[in-house]
């Protein structure tokens, strides 16, 4: 079971390497945007904001979850990234209506002036440095088996291309189409709804014990190829954070002793440790019918 907390705690560098990182981007972006009119910098820099607040939340969620259990908190407190992710996803998805609302009337009043070339340059250093967190961790996220750090890396991801998106429409603006930076802000803005939208809904999933089919047969099949293992009878699991819980009832032979029986289970834990990371296993055992 320590190992589960050590790669929780391995996993909060990324979360500190992305807090740092969109400090210093949303800052830039933002200040550049206000000062050489660029709406679409500006809005990639509202983006950023709201990622701070998101891998914050992933970071406070990722202390608590290494809470040992206690008295209230018997399955312990993995839940509470899940949680925090939630929250976090509240606040992007009333941003990214907000950055929307103010891309349309400045649409709608119509805008003459055009960013600077140069300022895209900047949009491009951005999408560059976001890349290279993104990478750095996907990395982290596959060596920890850390689900949130996942979707954080996702999320690194998408502000790359977003920024990307916010060059495209500065470039634009120089042909003589001021109102496509504009654009490229309204883009940004349905960009924070959509990655909103997709952490709600994951949240929600997992909240309320939803589970992945495709993988849960997977997960059945390691089972069955147990040694002793007769029949799969019962198997469900759920999401606690970013860890996973198996409940499986399963068929031996009759005449196995108790003792054999529990090498049995013992193996079924092992087994789901070694192939799937799966550290919370319940194993009830019953006489092949």
């Amino acid at each position: 079971m320590v190992d589960v907390y050590e790669k929780i705690k391995e996993g909060e560098r990324g979360a500190w390497v992305s807090i740092f990182a969109y400090l210093i981007l949303s800052a830039l972006k933002l200040t550049i945007g206000y000062l050489f009119l660029s709406s679409a910098l500006q809005a990639d820099g509202l983006n950023n904001l709201t990622d701070i607040v998101a891998s914050v939340a992933v970071l406070i969620g990722l202390r608590i979850s290494r809470k040992p259990p206690d008295g209230d908190h018997a399955y312990g407190h993995f839940r509470a990234e899940t949680v925090a992710a939630l929250i976090a996803s509240v606040i992007m998805a009333l941003v990214g209506v907000q950055v929307l609302v103010d891309a349309g009337r400045t649409l709608t009043a119509g805008k003459e002036e055009s960013p600077e070339a140069w300022v895209a340059a900047v949009a491009l250093f951005c999408a560059a440095a976001m890349y290279g967190v993104y990478r750095y961790n996907l990395a982290l996220s596959k060596q920890t088996g850390s689900q949130a750090l996942m979707a954080a890396s996702k999320d690194n991801l998408s502000d790359a291309l977003v920024s990307i998106g916010a060059a495209v429409g500065i470039l634009g603006s120089q042909l003589g189409m001021p109102w496509l930076d504009v654009v490229a802000a309204f883009v940004v803005g349905l960009i924070i709804c959509k990655t909103a939208w997709e952490i709600l809904s994951d949240s929600l999933h997992r909240l309320t014990d939803g589970f992945d089919e495709k993988e849960l047969a997977g997960i059945r099949q390691t089972i069955g190829a147990v040694a002793g293992v007769e029949e799969v009878r019962d198997l469900k699991a759920r999401v606690n954070g970013s860890q996973t819980v198996i409940d499986v009832i399963v068929e031996v032979p009759r005449d196995l002793s108790l003792i054999e029986g529990h090498d049995i289970a013992d193996r079924i834990e092992a087994e789901l440790k070694e192939k799937h990371e799966i550290y919370f296993v319940g194993v009830h055992v019953e006489p092949k019918e």
